[in-house]
Order: structure tokens, then sequence, then C-alpha cells
């Protein structure tokens, strides 16, 4: 069924791949040019639209809203999704700015835009995409083999980005808005309607009078957590929302948050995801600790092994700033990390951070130290899947170097970024279209 399945998308893909795409509108023939490449094959945005009666209008971020058979979907530049209607629609390459115009897959007019109800058909034995009548007929009568290529791949991850829409609480849990885009009406005239996302709550570690471990860069210049973890978390925050996901920032500035208000602000918002960005650092009794080096990510369980405890009591350790006491030794996190173990987020935090794992290590420069589990208080609270990641040791010169760079920053947050976006989409699979939590 699989194999079927790949070999039909991979044929409809290679069909598309032509130099021209084909318009019949009011009965007239015209081409729009197509450029191929391996991803796929690339139509200039305002040309086809603009030949199918519809309308391109640019919006803030590098984003846009095309509208076309009655139907508006909005696309941003380097991301590989359309959104309608609150529903997230993968494209098989990302759009793409080019030469100050936008190019959108051919994708989107042949089979994302019949399918979300816009009064197109794509005629795939004639290559030709023409208007018609209404959805209902352009639906029914869309090429089997075209619905065939996107069944397996897009019936649940439609949905991926819906359901979880931004409320009051979410703009202020926070002390920060939740930012979403804003979408200009379609035509002037009747206003778009508002696109529900998923919320992701980013957590920037530490902050304020907690500096969280301190390192150096190979040019002596201190390196804090604190500062690291919020120029991550702030870059991450701009990539989601390019990817078309409400964002909630635990905190946006150099404050000191209380480590359980950080997954009860994640609560209030109705947070589907929650990321926590932290800084590793060596244990001072290793054989050569300056060595270390890598990046690994955690979800809440017993810690197994040493290594595992000693990084949460060192993340947990903000509680002294926040009390001017030790945390109390017979504290409930036992109690509460056994009781969460029969829990679905256990699993979905496990598959969350795996996908992490493996999206920094396509980028990042150090090796994967792998997934983790241990007793972090951050993510006590968050009732959702929720991980920290340990973006790199702050010990280790080299990589001190890169985490606190802006070019560095900003990879981790586009790899995390992806990965959040990839589970999703993944999440929503498993659990069909009924909606979610």
């Amino acid at each position: 069924m699989f194999a079927a399945t790949l070999a039909a998308t991979l044929a409809a893909v290679l069909a598309l791949h032509a130099d021209s795409l084909r318009l019949v509108v009011s009965g007239r023939d015209s081409a729009i040019a197509v450029r191929s490449d391996a991803q796929a094959a690339f139509v200039i945005a305002d040309a086809a639209v603009s030949a199918l009666g519809g309308r391109l209008q640019r919006l803030t971020n590098h984003r846009y809203l095309v509208t076309v058979g009655g139907v508006a979907f909005e696309v941003a530049d380097r991301v590989p999704y359309a959104m309608s209607d609150g529903r997230m629609y993968p494209l098989i390459a990302p759009a793409r700015e080019r030469d100050g115009r936008l190019e959108v897959p051919v994708q989107l007019f042949t089979d994302v835009a019949p399918r979300a109800g816009a009064r197109l058909r794509w005629d795939a034995v004639r290559r030709r995409l023409m208007p018609v009548a209404n959805a209902t007929v352009a639906n029914a009568a869309t090429n089997a083999t075209t619905s065939a290529t996107t069944s397996a791949t897009t019936s649940a991850a439609a949905n991926a980005g819906a359901a979880a829409g931004t409320n009051a609480a979410a703009r202020t849990a926070a002390k920060a808005p939740v930012h979403a885009p804003k979408v200009e009406p379609p035509g002037g005239n009747a206003p778009a309607r508002p696109n529900r996302r998923r919320v992701i709550v980013v957590d920037a570690g530490h902050g304020g009078r907690d500096p969280g471990m301190r390192g150096w860069s190979p040019e002596r210049t201190p390196v804090r957590e604190k500062d690291v973890t919020l120029g991550v978390s702030l870059q991450l925050e701009q990539e989601l929302e390019r990817r078309g996901f409400a964002v909630v920032m635990t905190r946006r500035t150099d404050t000191l948050i209380a480590l359980d208000d950080r997954g009860r602000i994640a609560n209030r918002s109705k947070g589907d995801l929650f990321i926590s960005v932290h800084v590793n650092a060596a244990n001072p009794n290793w054989r050569d600790p300056q060595a270390a080096r890598g990046f690994e990510t955690y979800f809440l369980a017993e810690a197994k092994t040493e290594d595992e405890r000693r990084v949460a009591q060192m993340e947990n350790e903000v509680v002294r700033f926040e009390t001017d006491a030790d945390a109390p030794k017979h504290d409930p996190l036992g109690f509460i990390i056994n009781d969460m173990a029969q829990n679905e987020h256990l699993r979905e935090s496990n598959d969350l951070a795996e996908t992490i794992q493996g999206a920094l290590r396509r980028v990042h420069p150090g090796p994967s130290r792998g997934v983790k589990q241990a007793g972090f208080r951050v993510l006590v609270t968050a009732y959702m899947p929720a991980v920290l990641v340990e973006v790199g040791f702050g010990t280790n010169g080299a990589e001190a170097a890169f985490i606190s760079s802006e070019s560095g920053q900003r990879t981790l947050a586009n790899a995390i970024a992806d990965a959040a976006a990839e589970y999703l989409v993944r999440y929503q699979q498993r659990i069909g279209s009924g909606g979610g939590r």
C-alpha cells in the first residue's frame, strides 16, 4: 500500500515538472511559465492568480494572502505550508521569494486549492487547470491520481495547525501578546476568516537575577545562559510564527519567572506544546570538562543516570533565586512524575524530544547526546507535550561561541521550529481529524 502511494506521488510530482502550466479560463487557453528544480515545479504566484481571476496581497514579515477560486490561503517565504480557514496544508516544497516576486509550488493550485474548496479543477490527463461553477463539482471531478498522491500525507496534516485558538488568556498570561499574523480582507470587502492556530509556548530558561550557567567564548567573552536562551527563544518565536503557529513567550526580557509559573503560563494559554530552552555545563569532575560538547533533549520522567540527575539538579537550582532558600527535601516532584507515567503526555513528550533531537542533529556542529529524561521542575506543571532542550555546552569555548552568535541561534531556532511542525503533523495523523486534545 505504501509503495503504491509513493509511486503515485512520484508520478504526480514528475507530471507537474513541465515548462508551463496550462490554464483554461472562459474557454480561452493560456500558459504560465513553470520553473522546476530538484524539489518541485514552481509558478510565479501573481501571474497564476491574475490569470485565474484571483488576488495576491503582500502582508508583513514575508507573508502573502493568495485568494483564488473563492478561497484565501496564507503562504510565506521558506515555509512549507499553506494556511486556509485554520487548516494547515503541507506543500511539497516551501514557497519562496525570488527576484522580488513570490513563487509557489504548482501543487498549491492543482491539488491544495481544490481540496480546500476552491472553485478550481485540475485535469491531470489533459494537464490543464480551470475554474468550475462550484466547489462541490471541483472536488468531485478532481483527478483520482492527484487525490491518491496526497491522501497518505495530507489527510491528517491539513488540520495540524487548527484548533487551540488564541484567546484573551493566551494574550495576557505571559505578559506579552500572542503574535497571530493580521490578515487583510480578501478582495478588500468581506473580512477574512480568522486562522485558528496551534499554540506553542516557548520558555527561555533562567533570567533576571538567575544567570544560569556561565561560560566563555574563545575570545574570553563571557557567555551567560539566560542571554543565550532568550536569544534562541526570540528567534524561535519568529520562526514558529513564519510557519503559521501562535506563540506564547514565558519571558521576552531579562526577568526571572518562577519555574512553577512557566508551566502555568502554558496551561492558561491553552498551549499545545511547551519547549524550554537551556544551555548545558560540564561536570567539573569529568576528566576533561572543557572538551564536553553537544546537544540533548529531555522530557519529564524519573532520571535513569547520574548525569541526567546532575543536569536536572543544575536547572532546578533556580528555586533558590525564587525563595532565597533551598528546595524542600520532601518535594512532591517524584509523586507527580509517577502520576504522569500513565499520561499520554509522557509518550508525546518523548516523541517531541526525539523529533527535536533529530532536527538538531542535521545542523548542530556538536555531537548528539541523545534524548534523555529527568525530573525538571519547569516541565512538571505543563500539562501538554513538554520538553527541555540543552542547545549546547557553554563551558566549551567553540560551542559557547556558536550558541551565543546570532547565526548560531537562528540555526538552532530553525531546526527546533521544523521539528515542532513535523511533530504536530504526525500527532494529527495519530489522532485523526477529531480535533486534538
